[in-house]
């Protein structure tokens, strides 16, 4: 079995066939699908993300996205095939909570706007509340958060896709940063500027 099946049901290859596809990805396929491991590229990918986005679904089947963010590093790469991180306190709805608590399939969506880069991970997730060590050990240093649990997410393939129609997006802080710099240096030059006038006169 190909790890590409956890994505493309019977249904979904029909589709392929009929738009032209199909052919490609059963060469993937042959080849084994997408990886299932977390290797050196993707554990540095993930090591600089300030935010991903965390779907779990009910029983029924209902899903459910939600954006999580921390400090770069707050997700963190277990071993290669554990993703881990700690779960802040937030609107206290638990949608994700409960999903996982009777469905454990779940899936990341890893986006970096910056350099328009993305990665989808499917897996099972579980939460884990009564590991006060864990739950310390994820916690970002210094963040204001609080947090309640840990979440442990297996990762079963991953996929990066191109850049297509991604928007490229700054931090704030990031970019606060460069001006700043550039201030100074024009604030520099400015003065030097106004030395070598004072000079020749």
């Amino acid at each position: 079995m190909a790890s590409t099946d956890i994505a493309f049901s019977p249904s979904v290859k029909d589709v392929q066939e009929r738009r032209g596809s199909r052919t490609a990805y059963a060469r993937l396929e042959q080849n084994g699908g997408w990886d299932a491991k977390i290797d050196a590229v993707l554990a540095k990918f993930i090591a600089g993300l300030r935010s991903f986005y965390f779907a779990t679904a009910s029983k029924e089947g209902q899903p459910y996205v939600q954006h999580r963010g921390g400090p770069p590093g707050f997700l963190h790469v277990i071993d290669e095939t554990t993703l881990a991180f700690a779960d802040f306190a937030g609107n206290r709805q638990y949608i994700s909570t409960g999903n996982l608590a009777e469905n454990p399939r779940a899936m990341l969506f890893l986006m970096d706007y910056q350099r328009r880069r993305r990665v989808k991970i499917w897996g099972r997730a579980r939460v884990v509340e009564n590991d006060p060590e864990l739950i310390a050990r994820l916690f970002p240093d210094d963040y204001r958060a609080r947090p309640e649990a840990a979440i442990l997410f297996t990762v079963e393939a991953w996929d990066a896709n191109c850049p297509q129609h991604i928007p490229q997006m700054l931090f704030v802080e990031d970019v606060a940063t460069t001006i700043d710099v550039l201030e100074k240096r024009i604030a520099a030059l400015v003065a030097e500027n106004a030395r070598l006038r004072g000079n020749a006169a």
